[in-house]
């Protein structure tokens, strides 16, 4: 009998917790190239990965409706989704549709880096940007933010503003609860905002015990028992 040796399995890593607060994602934008700039909003807004958001093309983009329609072919899942526009998303696709349509009306491509050239990668330039704006790792002499991490925040953001979580799951693509999971993080920020609503309720709890304490002295002055 042959015995086969056992291989332990190594346990899977935590997922990474980066996401941006607000003031570093503009900080960020602020230091990357112009072209650069229209493909992080829009990730920042719709929580899409890098792939799919430079891969869209204007057919795809329907200002009307107000929306971008993705197609199956090209999301990691497979799976086909519409992406909503709305305020300052809507108004940097709106400009953008506008300097196309007068000065590249044959590019196809939403972001260029010219109005002709797609956008593949910008790696270098994202090094760049975020030693600049104060996003930089000296000990791991890398970004402390990725650019996926823009999905995290995403996500995040859109379960802060009271989106419930099955309309996220849909706008990001996450087919199950367990990846999507993995992608709302909870921040320092998110701890003590719960601690604090935790320390109001607890005050309203203690007035209301008050309250209702005052009330049966005015009802019974004297103790007495009925």
């Amino acid at each position: 009998m042959v015995r086969v040796k056992r291989i332990p399995i190594l346990p899977e890593p935590p997922p990474r917790k980066g996401f941006f607060e607000y003031d570093e994602f503009t900080g960020l934008r602020s230091e990357l190239p112009e072209p650069l700039r229209p493909v992080i909003t829009f990730a920042y807004n719709t929580g899409c990965r890098k792939g799919e958001t430079l891969r869209i093309e204007w057919p795809q983009v329907d200002l009307s409706a107000r929306e971008v329609r993705l197609h199956s072919d090209d999301t990691k899942n497979a799976e086909a989704r519409i992406l909503p526009l709305f305020g300052e998303l809507y108004e940097m696709l709106k400009m953008l549709d506008e300097k196309r349509r007068t000065l590249y009306p044959d590019c196809k491509w939403v972001f260029t880096r010219d109005g002709r050239n797609r956008i593949k990668s910008f790696r270098g330039a994202w090094d760049e940007a975020s030693r600049r704006a104060g996003l930089w790792d000296e000990d791991r002499g890398r970004p402390s933010r990725l650019f996926h991490d823009l999905r995290r925040t995403g996500a995040r953001n859109l379960v802060r503003a009271g989106v419930p979580e099955r309309v996220v799951m849909a706008i990001g693509g996450w087919k199950t609860r367990s990846v999507f999971d993995r992608y709302n993080i909870v921040s320092t920020r998110d701890l003590h905002e719960a601690a604090a609503k935790l320390e109001r309720y607890h005050e309203e709890l203690a007035a209301e015990a008050e309250q209702n304490k005052q009330s049966k002295t005015q009802s019974n002055p004297h103790g007495r028992v009925n």
